[in-house]
Parts: structure tokens; C-alpha cells; sequence
């Protein structure tokens, strides 16, 4: 029996898309542990199957060894160029039988440029197919979903599709061959680390390794700035000299001499109103961002929340550059089905009782998408989801709200001829406020009220020595702004870009601070090989793959140029190999000697603790052994970076350790410390050996029970695995 077989990105939305085009209920069928659904729409039968994401990778096609340049590539089962997508391996089987009895093929994967290429691959490869229909949808509700299928485009979006596939090949051609280079050159200098670089991994390093260069170049300069303390008929004000810094201190102090103990009087008050708009709807750079400043998530796990409240059916789809809300999703009709959530059902009320419903929409805008917004479903969202979820909810609000009405009001006192401004805020109406709580970020100060020629019981006029600051360093957020402002990488990728940054040692901490290896291989690329870091080419392949999706460029001239602009660059690199590499072998080894160093052996003056490793397995010791023979066990399988700190039980250093799966741990390195015991009983269990309180240990190993007499009991007792989540830092 034939039938039309739809496919679909992710096994959950395989099994929303059956149900919502079902006429009575969809029929799953199962081989293994893949399910597809049978059903019937409208009388029509129907199978819908999903891959896992890319069930095909891009691979050299003729290997010839550790070589470079290469260009020669084919798509492959993933699961046969990498081993971690061998579960991929059984839902391509399953497509694949299910074709065979197909005649007619629709892709419902996502609608953007990834969806397109995994659609694309699945039929052109698993199904033997040259076209299909295609759904595009924004949502994964049943009403979406329905209409997507109504109004299906008789072929995939082929612009989108051959800029996908170009875009797949050019980050090949620059991945395998830049990181294949750079490994080569630590070869030439007679060391072997796997190196990685990319088409915007290389760049992206050099805007944060400049940032650091400018922090380290920053000297400061000291300045004054003279502040006035008084009170006027109704209250205290708090008042600063009009020229804010003084660069020349003979200057402010002699602005000091000339206001001691004079009277003051207020000059002049200035008000001024204005209306702040309300916030414009979230695309997805804003929403990471967003959701960094307010809760500290960083922009991977925000976009994978993100992604996953998508598939839940309760947001729109994520991955978007949209700040426009169209009146086709239904603004009423969001509004009301969020109002029946109780948190929102308040607020809800006051927005329908406009006479209008039109959003404070931004610039940007996304051909495929529309913004982020909520789909008024209501569910049961994990904890870990909630607050982004609470969020995009707010936001959706907030955009549809009045403006906030605002006052500014600046009190100009004049002192012996030399004038302070005292500066307050307020709100006059929340307007948006309200509805964005408690993610507004407001400051505010409210003056006292003042007349024109009033005296001012002047209290105290002090000089404040300061500094100028350099400037900040990025954070995961602004890094991924700064990228977006450049036009580097894409809104998908940008997040993994940084977080590669880190998994390669090349960048760390919360505010990114480029490591010695991450400075010094943009130091040796810049001398070496800086087409490799070249912003503008990263920029310009940019649009040259958008000229492809508007069909003005053809895939193949762009690939030709890309492999031209390669092999001028790997031909300057190859040339000075040596040289690069023993540059970057002397900034890994640094590297590593201060990520393995822990801090001052506890036992001599003079030794580091550092991490060793011997025929056991891991320990750290005293880096002046055999003077210093002071060493701690240490277990294998972790990861772990100095805190910077010492025990305040034992003063011995404090570690932070990280195990797969586990959240991070701070963990003094002494196991006598005093600090191991946690404040917790095993409810009212007793140690069976002395009958002392059982109580929650923590060590570098993990955690445990052990007896509150220690060191005069030694009794210990594991954790079992249902346990175990409760007690993780």
C-alpha cells in the first residue's frame, strides 16, 4: 500500500505532526527503539518518520593521510564518520524502508538553513529522491500545523538548501585544513597536539585576545571628582561639581578651598518628561543575552532550553533573527489562552482591555521566522526551563504594553560661584514595567522637592581620588553580540563557536579571559599566517552564502573562490610550519604549568602544588620534590581548576573539580580537613561501629556518610545512586 511519507527533524516532532494531521488518532510502529506513525488525513494515507538531526556528515573522500590542503568531500551516514551518531544509524534504516512503498515525499524538518540541509540529504540519499514537498511552520501546534500542510510549497526552498550545503562544505574546507595545519606545525617543532581553527573560531579569538591586549596596555589615569552633601527644606540631596573629573588635582583642591564654608543656594531645577518604549520582541541574540543578564545561563544552554520549549509546542521556533510579531499568529488569541495560566491571568486582563493590540516591534527581521514568542499553551515546564520560559512570556507582554512615562529632574546648586548638579529619576507611570517584572532593570533616585533660590544647609563637600578603568572583558553574552554586530557566524552557531573557544583551552572564566595558548597562537597566527584570522573573509563568504539563498550566487563559484583564498593562506603557513609551532608548543606548555598548578604547598614555603601523573593514575605534589615530599591523591576521570582560594578550616588550597554529568564541586584538597563534614544527618541513622551521627562528607572523589568522630572513628558508607543528585553543589 503507498502512501506519502513526511519526515521530520526531531522524533517529537514527528509525533506532534502525526497527531495534529491524524483524522482519529495516529498509529505509532516501531522497529527497535524508532517509532513512525501511520495515519490517515482527510482519507489520505500518511507515514511520518524523523531523523535525529543530521543523519549525514561531510567526509574526505580520498584520504591521503595527515595532509593539507584538501578539498575533496562526500556525504556520508554520520554514523559512519563519527561514532557518537551510531544511534543515528537506525533511524536512517527506518526511512529507508519506509520510502521504498512511498509515492509521494514531504519535508517538515525545520525551516531554516540546517533543516533544509538535513531534509535535502535524507532525500536525496535514504529516500533516492530528487524533490519534495516542503511545510513551513513556526510553531508545533496543531492549528500551525494543520495549515502548513494545507499550504505546503510543491518543492524544498532550494536557495536555502544550496546555501546550507555550501556553507557545510566552506566550514570543512577551513576547519579540517586550518586545524590540520596548526597540528602539523606543533609536529615540526617535535611535540603532537590536536589544534583546531575555523572560519570564525579564528577571528572570534582575535576579537577577545585584542580586548585582553587593550586591558593589558590600559594604564591608568588618576582623576577627582568633588562631591556635595546637603539638605534643602525637604530632604537630604546628594550633589556632584558640574565638571565631574578633574584631571589636574591643584584644580580640584582648589575648588575645595574655595566652597569651605560657604553658603549655597539652589540656582535652578530642570524636569524634564519623557516615554520609554516598551522592549521590542525577542529574536534569538537578544533572548541570550537576556537571559545571561538575568540569570547567569549561559547562550548554549539558553538557545538548547530554548529549543526544547519549541518542541514542546509552548514557543515559536527559536532560531531567528525576527524582532517582528505579524498579526497572523494571532495576538488575541495567545493572550487569552496565557491568561488561563494563573501567574499571568492578572496581567493578561489589562492587555485585553485595550481597544488595540499592536507590538513594539525592532528592526531586524528574518524571512523564514517571525520573532520568539509564547504559544499560550500551558504545561508543566521543568524547572530548569521555567525561567527562560517566564521570560519569553514577559517579554511577549511587555511588547504589547503603553510606554513607561518618566521624569528627570536635576537640581543646579551654586556654591561660592561653583555649581553641583544633583541628579534624580523616576517613574511616573510603569506603563511596560509592570508587565516585564522583575527583568526590568531600572535605576532610580528621587530628589526632594526644591525651590528656585532656596538655601542649602551645606553638611559636607569631599574630594574622591579615582581611577580610570580599562575596559571590560567580554562576557559569554556580549561576545556573542559582538559577533552578531560583526556579521561573523550565524545565530546557530555563534554559541558553539565560544563554547569551542573553551573546550580548547584557549579562552576561560565567566568574565573570557584568553589563556596563554589562546594569546600566543593569535600572536604567532597574526605574524605568521593572519589571512587565517581575517575578519573581512570571514564577513564576506557571509554574504556570499545569503547571495546564494536569493539565488544571485552560484555554490560553485563561491567554493572556487574559498579554495583559491585556502590555498594562498596554507601555502604562506606551510612555509614557516617550524616556527608557528614552536611558538604555540611554548604557549601550551605554559598553559598547561598554570592550569595543573593548585597554589602553594601547604607544608614548605617555597613549592607549588601541581598535578602529576604517575603508574597509579593522578596525584598533586610538590613541585620541589625530593625536598618536598608533600603529596594528595587525586582521582582520575575529573577535571579540576585552582579556585584561587584557601581552606579557612586548614588553609590548605581549594580546588573546583568537574565531573561528566555532575555539577562543579569546591572542594578543599585536604582529606583531614575539618570542612568535610556538611551540616546534614543521614536522617536519624547512627554510625555502627561508635554509634556517633552519620553525616554528609564531600572529597575529591564525590560524596559519602561518615562518621561525625572522625578522626577517631574512620567509618564510611557510599551513597546510593538515587541519592546521590540531592547532595551535588
Amino acid at each position: 500500500m503507498s502512501y506519502e511519507l513526511i519526515i521530520t527533524e526531531k522524533p517529537a516532532a514527528a509525533l506532534k505532526i502525526a497527531n495534529a494531521l491524524a483524522d482519529k488518532d495516529a498509529k505509532a510502529e516501531k522497529k527497535g527503539k524508532v517509532s513512525s506513525y501511520r495515519l490517515k488525513h482527510k482519507g489520505k494515507d500518511i507515514m511520518v518518520a524523523c531523523a535525529v538531526g543530521h543523519l549525514y556528515a561531510l567526509a574526505e573522500k580520498e584520504k591521503k593521510g595527515w595532509v593539507y590542503p584538501v578539498f575533496s568531500v562526500e556525504w556520508k551516514p554520520a554514523a559512519d564518520v563519527n561514532k557518537s551518531a551510531t544511534f543515528s544509524k537506525a533511524y536512517m534504516q527506518v526511512i529507508k524502508s519506509l520510502a521504498k512503498d512511498a509515492d509521494s515525499f514531504t519535508i517538515a524538518t525545520d525551516y531554516d538553513i540546517e533543516g533544509e540541509v538535513i531534509g535535502l540529504n535524507v532525500l536525496k540519499y535514504a529516500c533516492k529522491q530528487k524533490d519534495a514537498s516542503r511545510m513551513k511552520f513556526s510553531t508545533l501546534t496543531k492549528p500551525d500545523l494543520v495549515a502548513s500542510y494545507a499550504n505546503k510549497s510543491p518543492t524544498i526552498d532550494w536557495g536555502q538548501a544550496n546555501a546550507g550545503l555550501t556553507r557545510h562544505e566552506l566550514d570543512w574546507y577551513y576547519g579540517i585544513n586550518l586545524s590540520r595545519a596548526l597540528t602539523a606545525s606543533i609536529k615540526a617543532a617535535g611535540r603532537f597536539k590536536l589544534m583546531s581553527s575555523g572560519r570564525v573560531q579564528g577571528p572570534a579569538l582575535k576579537i577577545l585576545v585584542e580586548r585582553e591586549k587593550e586591558i593589558q596596555a590600559f594604564k591608568s589615569e588618576p582623576y577627582w571628582q568633588i562631591e556635595l552633601n546637603g539638605n534643602v527644606k525637604n530632604g537630604a540631596v546628594q550633589a556632584w561639581h558640574i565638571k565631574n573629573k578633574f584631571w589636574e588635582k591643584k584644580e580640584a583642591d582648589a575648588v575645595i578651598r574655595k566652597t569651605k564654608g560657604k553658603p549655597a543656594n539652589v540656582k535652578d531645577i530642570k524636569k524634564r518628561q519623557f516615554n520609554q518604549s516598551p522592549p521590542e520582541p525577542f529574536d534569538l541574540t537578544t533572548l541570550q543575552i537576556e537571559s545571561y543578564r538575568c540569570f547567569r545561563i549561559s547562550p548554549k544552554e539558553t538557545l538548547a532550553i530554548a529549543q526544547g520549549l519549541y518542541i514542546a509546542g509552548l514557543i515559536s521556533y527559536p532560531r531567528t533573527s525576527s524582532q517582528k510579531l505579524p498579526p497572523a499568529i494571532g495576538y488575541k488569541k495567545i493572550l487569552e489562552k496565557i491568561s488561563k495560566q494563573a501567574n499571568y491571568t492578572k496581567l493578561v486582563k489589562k492587555l485585553l482591555s485595550k481597544k488595540a493590540l499592536k507590538p513594539n516591534e525592532g528592526k531586524k527581521t528574518d524571512s523564514a521566522h517571525p520573532a520568539i514568542y509564547p504559544t499560550g499553551i500551558a504545561a508543566d515546564v521543568a524547572e530548569g526551563k521555567q525561567k527562560v520560559y517566564d521570560l519569553i512570556v514577559k517579554r511577549f507582554m511587555a511588547t504589547f504594553s503603553e510606554p513607561a512615562k518618566k521624569q528627570t529632574m536635576n537640581i543646579e546648586i551654586d556654591c561660592n560661584s561653583e555649581i553641583f548638579i544633583a541628579k534624580g529619576t523616576t517613574t511616573l507611570e510603569p506603563g511596560w514595567y509592570e508587565f516585564y517584572a522583575p527583568y526590568v532593570k531600572v535605576d532610580e533616585l528621587e530628589l526632594p522637592v526644591a525651590e528656585k533660590d532656596e538655601d542649602v544647609k551645606v553638611k559636607s563637600i569631599k574630594k574622591h581620588s579615582k581611577e580610570t578603568q580599562p575596559p571590560k572583558r567580554y562576557t559569554p553574552a556580549s561576545i556573542i553580540k559582538e559577533l552578531e554586530k560583526k556579521n561573523l557566524g550565524t545565530k546557530s552557531t555563534r554559541a558553539q563557536v565560544v563554547d569551542t573557544l573553551f573546550h580548547r583551552g584557549y579562552v576561560d572564566g565567566r568574565t573570557i579571559t584568553p589563556t596563554e595558548l589562546g594569546i600566543h597562537t593569535i600572536r604567532t597566527l597574526d605574524k605568521y599566517s593572519p589571512g587565517i584570522l581575517d575578519e573581512k573573509l570571514t564577513r564576506h563568504f557571509e554574504q556570499q552564502m545569503e547571495d546564494i539563498r536569493e539565488n544571485k550566487k552560484k555554490s560553485k563559484d563561491v567554493l572556487e573562490e574559498a579554495k583559491k583564498v585556502l590555498i594562498k593562506i596554507l601555502g604562506t603557513f606551510k612555509k614557516k610550519e617550524k616556527d608557528i609551532g614552536k611558538s604555540l608548543v611554548d604557549a601550551h606548555m605554559e598553559t598547561q604549568q598554570k592550569q595543573n598548578t593548585i597554589g602553594k604547598c601547604p607544608n614548605c614555603s617555597k613549592g607549588n602544588l601541581v598535578r602529576k601523573r604517575g603508574k597509579f593514575g593522578s596525584f598533586l605534589a610538590c613541585d620541589q620534590y625530593p625536598k618536598c615530599k608533600t603529596t594528595f591523591n587525586f582521582p582520575d576521570g575529573v577535571n579540576f581548576k585552582a579556585d584561587g582560594k584557601l581552606c579557612e578550616h586548614c588553609n590548605h588550597p581549594v580546588i573546583m573539580i568537574f565531573k561528566k554529568g555532575r555539577k562543579p564541586q569546591q572542594v578543599c584538597i585536604n582529606p583531614d580537613c575539618k570542612d568535610k563534614a556538611v551540616e546534614e544527618e543521614k536522617e536519624t541513622k547512627n554510625c555502627p561501629k561508635c554509634k556517633a551521627t552519620l553525616v554528609l562528607r564531600k572529597s575529591i572523589y564525590g560524596q559519602f556518610y561518615g562518621c561525625s568522630n572522625y578522626p577517631k572513628c574512620r567509618y564510611t558508607e557510599k551513597i546510593k545512586k538515587e541519592e546521590e543528585g540531592d547532595h551535588l553543589l
